[in-house]
């Protein structure tokens, strides 16, 4: 095919067999499609075929790759003869990205959760937490941390801290050393109450995470630690206070004063060490719950050490460091391994759920310019392990996010440094869905924080906070 002349395509026709994980499957058959063909033409075959009443874009992935050109250009260059079945899958096409909306903030938006129906919560290097509702105005303003806050999480409402279907519970990070459980009430805009400070870190904190059932916590740190926590309040302080003249100190530092009411020191039920290096990220597997005392459930971690972890947080140990294993040209048998990235990892998410073939994975960002996915079991004698997808940026990738539904099962989003938001399909690796400028008009407005929930993607960054509309919402 590689040698046909655009004149004989005309008359070329394909061998194509249409395959779907969509709601819209077709009877197996084996089509011959035209080769001038492209997504319009093959689309409106299969929306013909299926004889819906109305119609539904699509989308054709051929071999991992999103189908853009004639089905004859694809083939030449790709080396794929005329008599050579191919298998295209068909997935519902993204709508492009939409602006929905800016939020300006006087410093930059290091954090954001739009996890919260009906609310966008965002953090910032003035040490606020703010809440706003979706006609921009803003809900809860909070004077947190007394140095730039790095990460925020909301703490899923089953928590028993959380009763009140108007008040929520946020945990955040911060450079100051400590992380923070803030009670903020929607009906009382001002009103917004420390409940305990979390103490374990020599160095400022770069990430926190709850699980499932907002029942723990996971901290990363630069020092190279990862305190585990439930997220309960102590009646009295668990960790020292500070001495006289450090107090002293930390009260000069401090401009709100809702920061110098006395609040618990709470101490981390467990340390988890094992990175020798700044940890960037920590997060608890999908699948963890409640669990026991000790956290009960699979986290996973990464850092400037250039490694991925797995952690089993009930007995405090790492089961597994993920490492990229190299394939021999000539066959699929494991030749060796090699470490997981020769760079830093800036940020990890969970895989899209619940598309099977991913069950078992998680998204890391590195500073080469990838975000890798990496099968997160420990090898055995008996278990194959796939080997690592990438996903190539002309930029660093400093942010992901991924949906936990099954209505963008395969897709996630990433910020970058050239400020230029992505969204993937882990089906198709040479090149994004779609791309939309988080600021239009400023050019390289670094993203260092995205969430992307219902259909909509949060972004905070140099710019401050901006919302799309990104994918199709239902």
């Amino acid at each position: 095919m590689a040698s046909t002349s655009n004149a004989d395509t005309s008359t070329i026709s394909l061998p194509v067999v249409f395959t779907t994980q969509t709601s819209y499957p077709l009877p197996s058959q084996k089509f011959m499609i035209p080769a001038t063909w492209k997504r319009y033409q093959l689309s409106q075959l299969v929306n013909k075929a299926l004889a819906l009443p109305k119609p539904v874009p699509f989308d054709f992935l051929v071999k991992g790759e999103i189908l853009r050109t004639t089905l004859a250009e694809w083939a030449a260059e790709n080396g794929v003869g005329e008599e050579e079945t191919l298998e295209i899958e068909y997935i519902e096409s993204v709508m492009p990205p939409e602006k929905v909306s800016d939020f300006p903030h006087e410093d930059w938006v290091s954090s954001v959760s739009c996890k919260l129906q009906g609310q966008f919560i965002t953090a910032s290097y003035d040490g606020h937490i703010r809440t706003f509702d979706y006609s921009q105005a803003t809900t809860s303003s909070v004077h947190a941390h007394s140095a730039p806050i790095t990460s925020i999480c909301l703490v899923p409402s089953s928590s028993a801290l959380d009763t009140d279907t108007d008040t929520h519970i946020i945990a955040s990070a911060s450079h100051d050393l400590t992380a923070q459980l803030t009670q903020l009430s929607l009906r009382a805009p001002t009103k917004a109450t420390p409940l305990a400070t979390l103490h374990l870190h020599t160095a400022p904190l770069s990430s926190i995470a709850s699980n499932t059932t907002g029942t723990h916590l996971l901290t990363a740190s630069w020092d190279g630690l990862i305190g585990l926590w439930d997220t309960s309040v102590p009646a009295s302080d668990e960790v020292p206070d500070l001495t006289p003249s450090e107090r002293e100190r930390k009260k000069r530092r401090r401009e709100d004063e809702g920061l110098k009411k006395k609040v618990p020191r709470k101490a981390p039920l467990g340390v988890l060490k094992s990175h020798i290096g700044r940890v960037s990220k920590a997060l608890f597997s999908a699948a963890s719950g409640e669990g026991g005392g000790g956290g009960g459930g699979t986290a996973y971690s990464c850092g400037f050490d250039s490694t991925v972890r797995v952690w089993d947080t009930e007995n405090g140990v790492c089961v597994h460091t993920i490492s990229v294993f190299a394939f021999s040209s000539s066959s699929d048998s494991i030749k060796y391994p090699q470490t997981a990235s020769e760079k830093p990892f800036l940020d990890l998410a969970p895989a899209p759920a619940p598309a099977p073939a991913f069950q078992h994975t998680v998204l890391a960002a590195s500073t080469d310019r990838t975000v890798t996915l990496y099968d997160v079991r420990a090898p055995t004698p008996t278990q194959a392990i796939n080997p690592p997808i990438s996903f190539m940026h002309p930029a660093t990738p400093s942010c992901l996010s991924s949906q936990q539904s099954s209505t963008h099962q395969h897709q996630f989003v990433s910020g970058a440094y050239d400020g230029i938001v992505r969204l993937w399909d882990l089906r198709s690796v040479k090149g994004a869905l779609a791309t939309f400028r988080a600021w239009p008009g400023a050019e390289k407005v670094l993203s260092v924080d995205v969430d992307w929930e219902r259909g909509l993607v949060g972004v905070g960054g140099e710019g401050g906070f901006a919302v799309w509309k990104v994918g199709n919402a239902r």
